[in-house]
């Protein structure tokens, strides 16, 4: 009855068979063997971005035998194997077939036996042939370094040309022969194009044509939606030299590359996540002023339309309010109002003060950077700004020790001419009923001392700068309007 049964199975029902056999296959199973490690747990770690991640984990038995195991398939990429003691041994390649063996030993890293994995045998011919291009290369850039006659020079580099050609051919091959492999997604995603020769265009070189030809293909053959460039090493390296080398720092040009690049990864699982929580955090407190603008609008393009799924609680009241704390300050805009007390109880506004430039300051007179920071700014106000009509509106944002605040000022001979304020404990309690925004929202105050430099017209030309580089962006914006 048995026999019968399975000869009905094959001869009938084969594609059922089939089928059976493929979902035992789901999921990953990568036996090794790694000597001279036993009874031991042994890791299976992949690049993520510029960092590493543990994946999977093995326990190794009495012949150094285990197998990393799991239901779900691994996101293709380049993944590692390391020791009990965190130490990496080599890489391997994840791609489709996720059920193959390795063979090696801790005292031969360079040469693990890898059997039922065509990415890996495509890998190691690739990786030996690459290892001998690129050795032979180096040989030579150091014989072209010690060489001091030219047509000796000019020989090496004819070498070297023609070594660099073969290796660049050999990765062409692969792309061409194996198109669908891991290991040509792997090439072309790395790639970075070579900047041509400088064209002549009706007598007149070209100069910028190198740099438009480098950016027009910069993303050639990469789609950003796909889960596996972060299991690199070279993606976010490449992405972050891009920014760097062929993105104005204008926020709008950012903002359009980044934008693009965030839709076009929107369907992608783990890249997704990750590229909006990169370009978040960069320009949550971005390396330039104003480009908290990019920040803005990720916020209110992603995040206020429904992507917060990817954070916890705490993290979306951090971006939500850090999102309402600059949106009133940007770099353009009239700057909010300002009508708190001074020393002699009296309301003073900000637009009350008349003046070509006005540099507003909030300091804490227990904050020991504030303590360094305003007597320079006093001093420079005496030297050059009161000459110049420049208007000095200080807040004290620790209303609690306001005599050490006097007691500071008069320690250190601040001038008259600084308006000194604070806010009252009745003035933040009306605010507060009349659900209003406080000034540290409104100026994005979360640090001390913070300084915004305000136009004729009160709108806001600089903030979070230095007071060296605000005097500075005073002295040439006096010298613009001469």
């Amino acid at each position: 009855m048995k026999n019968l049964l399975l000869i009905f199975c094959v001869a009938l029902l084969v594609p059922f068979c089939v089928i059976a056999q493929q979902k035992k296959a789901i999921g990953h199973n990568i036996h090794i063997q790694l000597k001279p490690f036993k009874n031991a747990t042994i890791f299976l770690g992949t690049y993520y971005g510029k960092g590493k991640t543990l994946a999977d984990s093995a326990a190794l038995n009495s012949n150094s035998e285990g197998a990393f195991k799991g239901n779900k398939p691994l996101t293709e990429g380049i993944y590692f194997v390391v020791s009990p003691q965190y130490t990496i041994q080599f890489e391997v390649l994840v791609g489709k077939e996720q059920h193959f063996s390795i063979l090696a030993d801790s005292a031969n890293k360079l040469h693990p036996v890898i059997t039922g994995s065509p990415d890996n045998a495509l890998f190691l011919q690739y990786s030996q042939e690459s290892y001998r291009l690129g050795s032979d290369i180096d040989a030579l850039q150091k014989t072209l370094a010690l060489q001091h006659n030219r047509v000796d020079s000019l020989k090496v580099e004819a070498q070297l040309k023609i070594l660099s050609e073969k290796l660049h051919q050999s990765r062409e091959n692969i792309i061409q022969q194996h198109p669908n492999s891991l290991l040509a997604f792997l090439l072309q995603a790395m790639h970075r194009p070579e900047a041509p020769a400088i064209p002549v265009v009706n007598s007149k070189p070209d100069s910028l044509y190198p740099y438009r030809y480098v950016k027009e293909h910069y993303w050639d053959d990469v789609m950003f939606n796909d889960d596996r460039l972060l299991h690199t090493p070279f993606f976010e390296p490449k992405l972050d030299d891009y920014f760097k080398y062929y993105v104005s720092p204008a926020p709008d040009s950012i903002i359009n590359e980044v934008n693009y690049i965030v839709l076009s990864a929107r369907t992608g699982k783990e890249i997704y996540p990750y590229l909006l929580t990169k370009f978040t955090n960069k320009y949550l407190n971005p390396e330039f002023m104003g480009q908290d603008k990019v920040f803005l609008f990720l916020y209110e393009n992603f995040y206020a339309k429904g992507d917060t799924v990817i954070l916890n609680a705490e993290s979306k009241k951090m971006i939500t309010d850090r999102a309402y704390s600059m949106m009133a300050n940007q770099i353009g805009a009239a700057a909010p109002e300002l009508n708190l007390t001074d020393t002699l109880g009296k309301n003073i506004s900000l637009y009350s003060l008349k003046a070509p430039f006005t540099v507003v300051v909030f300091w804490d007179p227990t904050c020991g950077h504030c303590k360094e920071e305003l007597p320079k700014i006093d001093s420079i106000y005496k030297v050059h700004w009161k000459a110049m009509g420049v208007k000095l509106y200080s807040v004290n944002v620790n209303e609690a020790r306001m005599d050490d605040m006097k007691q500071f000022v008069h320690e250190h001979h601040f001038s008259p001419d600084w308006m000194i304020t604070y806010q009252t404990k009745e003035g933040r309690l009306a605010e507060q009923k009349a659900n209003e925004p406080n000034y540290r929202q409104l100026y994005d105050v979360f640090k001390t001392p913070t300084l915004y430099l305000l136009d004729a017209d009160k709108h806001i030309i600089a903030k979070q700068l230095t007071i060296e580089q605000i005097d500075n962006l005073i002295q040439v914006k006096r010298t613009q309007k001469q």
